[in-house]
């Protein structure tokens, strides 16, 4: 680790990066591609009152709502030359994970429904508040238009808020809406000069309970339980992809997680298990589900990662279990740095003694900070820089250096 007092220095031709965007209440990412494509994959928010004893700080502050935090450091780091349509910057690719207020907002709590905003007809949470100062070309999610096959308890009700959004942009900005397709390479793409990046990739692996297997292939971990029950897990029907750019390969899973789930002799199945059976390792590994209770050995070890990452809502993530696993030499060898956006004072005590505390980046405790993972032309290195999250300064507070 590298201890670095100045700001962050921006985007630059021919680098991939991925910001990990803290707020406190939930998951926003945003991944600049190296010809300037961006997307941003989750923007949503989350009551932290009813976090209770287990919140953790909103950052930069409560007096915005996380849609508006995000918003605002979108538009800090995109790259100069981005689009622009109506005076807002224009995003290529909206990417929701899943259906959950905490990754694509809400149609309840501390928002409005009021036509005379940016955005009408929608509620001022997530993706729609984002909206207000950006513009988005394609969104992508796991049910568009409506027809996985998969209902989840909560798809109704997101759904609800989440097409009421795209209507909105599709008046607005002309937005495209397409679905997740499994298995497909590259569905997002470098629409600017993908010729000059060959070496990039984007490889769509999980969506809707089903796996993209090493040989083409495609399992259906969630057969049996579908058949059994009329609604499925909302976190378990998560998109996922690996992305590789050049010797650099990241990995995401969304909410996927260990519930157990009837397979398909009746027995109980692991889901993330099923997973690892199909992945490669990777440099970088966003952890499942905010590192609640999940990451399985198998999984863990499967996916071998020099990194790992993950944006944090409460001191309940990522759990205790969890990163023991993580930091487990006997999953596979050497070292390994882990990234919560936040580690907080409290855990941090009760970390002590623990052997996956060393494991843990320091910068993470306190009140956390933005994670950005920085790929530049050559693939052969890459960096990762914690940001301060309590304010909108973007001064960097450590920097670590990796080979890919």
């Amino acid at each position: 680790m590298t201890a670095i007092n100045k700001k962050w220095g921006g985007w630059s031709e021919g680098e991939l990066q991925i910001h990990f965007i803290h707020t406190g209440v939930a998951e926003a990412i945003l991944f600049i591609f190296p010809d300037g494509t961006t997307m941003l994959d989750d923007c949503g928010d989350y009551p932290a009152i009813t976090r209770w004893q287990y919140a953790v700080p909103v950052v930069p502050g409560p007096h915005r709502l996380a849609g508006d935090w995000v918003a605002r450091y979108v538009q800090r780091v995109l790259p100069k030359d981005a689009p622009r349509r109506e005076g807002r910057p224009v995003i290529d690719y909206m990417y929701i994970s899943h259906y959950h207020c905490d990754h694509c907002g809400t149609p309840h709590w501390q928002c409005i429904k009021d036509d005379g905003h940016r955005l009408p007809g929608c509620n001022r949470s997530g993706f729609a508040l984002a909206a207000e100062e950006l513009s988005f070309d394609t969104a992508i999610d796991r049910d568009w238009p409506g027809d996985s096959g998969r209902v989840s308890h909560e798809l109704e009700m997101y759904h609800q808020h989440v097409h009421s959004m795209y209507s909105a942009l599709q008046e607005r900005d002309g937005l495209k809406n397409e679905a997740f397709r499994l298995g497909e390479l590259n569905q997002i793409r470098m629409r600017r000069a993908a010729e000059k990046y060959p070496d990039f990739s984007i490889l769509n692996i999980i969506a809707n309970g089903r796996i993209l297997c090493k040989d083409g292939s495609i399992k259906d971990v969630y057969a049996e339980e579908a058949k059994r029950n009329q609604f499925v897990n909302e976190n378990g029907m998560s998109t996922g992809f690996i992305l590789r750019y050049g010797d650099f390969s990241f990995y995401t899973g969304g909410d996927f997680d260990a519930e157990p789930i009837t397979g398909p002799d009746g027995e109980k199945l692991n889901i993330e298990d099923a997973l690892a059976e199909e992945l490669p390792k990777v440099n970088v590994a966003k952890i499942n589900h905010h590192g609640f209770r999940n990451m399985t050995d198998k999984l863990v070890a499967a996916l071998a990662a020099r990194v790992w990452v993950v944006n944090v809502s409460n001191t309940r993530e990522v759990s205790e279990d969890t990163l023991m696993r993580i930091s487990n030499r006997s999953n596979y060898a050497g070292p390994r740095t882990v990234f919560p956006c936040v580690f907080a004072d409290s855990r941090v005590a009760q970390a002590q003694g623990k052997d996956y505390l060393q494991d843990i980046a320091p910068e993470t405790f306190g009140k956390g900070c933005h994670v950005i993972i920085t790929v530049p032309p050559g693939c052969k290195n890459y960096s990762v820089c914690c940001l301060d999250a309590s304010d909108e300064e973007m001064n960097i507070k450590g920097q670590y250096q990796f080979h890919s």
